[in-house]
């Protein structure tokens, strides 16, 4: 049994243990648990994810590069700890995702929230922020490749971490704030009450990418040259 087949049905019993507890939470459970619910389902939609990249042939190298993305984006968050929702986090896996790719973006995006979680504290906001993060490092690799335009990666930083990043995030609250008493009223205040901060963290973002993506990107870009880490995007 080769190493591929074992990650591969690692991850699928993986999946049918999440399939199962989604399914018994939604249908057979006395008391529907929003919280493993949604984490369930969350962290299922992610395995694609986690097994198209650990089936990859992936050098040192990479790893090294994608780990130390990783570690930039967690730093750069703990480095505003005190000024809420100013944060360059997205702007990083953002740069990041437009060097590296779609699926690297993904993966930068959602460790970089789970890692910088042990700082900012774990709960079930977790899982939505991992996914949140990661499709905003993912399409942005789908949108822009390699060389890029400040103005439109400015804008698209402000979009995905205003809107994308701020949608799926605030389910969480939603959950913990009305738990089974979801109303419309109900979801679009807490829309509505989170959208200053949301707002915010767009602006910061934009404004990273604006005055600081192009050159992050083209450190990403030498770096991956120099020691041809990545042979195609």
């Amino acid at each position: 049994m080769n190493k591929k087949f074992k990650t591969a049905l690692l991850f699928v019993i993986m999946a049918l243990i999440l399939t199962g507890v989604i399914i018994w939470q939604l249908f057979f459970s006395e008391k529907l648990n929003f919280y493993i619910a949604s984490a369930g389902i969350l962290v299922l939609s992610m395995l694609p994810f986690f097994v198209s990249f650990e089936l990859k042939s992936i050098s040192a190298r990479e790893i090294t590069l994608v780990a130390s993305l990783i570690a930039l984006a967690v730093v750069s968050r703990a480095a505003f700890y005190l000024i809420p929702e100013v944060k360059p986090i997205a702007a990083v896996v953002i740069a990041s995702a437009v060097c590296l790719g779609a699926e690297r973006g993904y993966i930068v995006g959602a460790f970089s929230m789970f890692v910088s979680n042990f700082i900012f504290s774990q709960g079930i906001w977790t899982p939505f922020q991992m996914a949140a993060m990661g499709l905003v490092g993912f399409i942005a690799g789908i949108i822009f490749k390699r060389s890029t335009n400040k103005y439109l990666l400015a804008l698209y930083g402000f979009l995905s971490a205003s809107f994308l990043y701020g949608l799926i995030v605030d389910i969480s609250t939603i959950f913990m704030s009305l738990g089974d008493n979801i109303t419309l009223s109900g979801v679009l205040s807490i829309y509505a009450a989170g959208m200053p901060f949301n707002l915010t963290f767009g602006i910061a973002t934009a404004v990273f990418l604006f005055f600081f993506g192009e050159g992050f990107i083209k450190i990403i870009q030498r770096i991956n040259t120099k020691y041809n880490i990545l042979k195609e995007k």
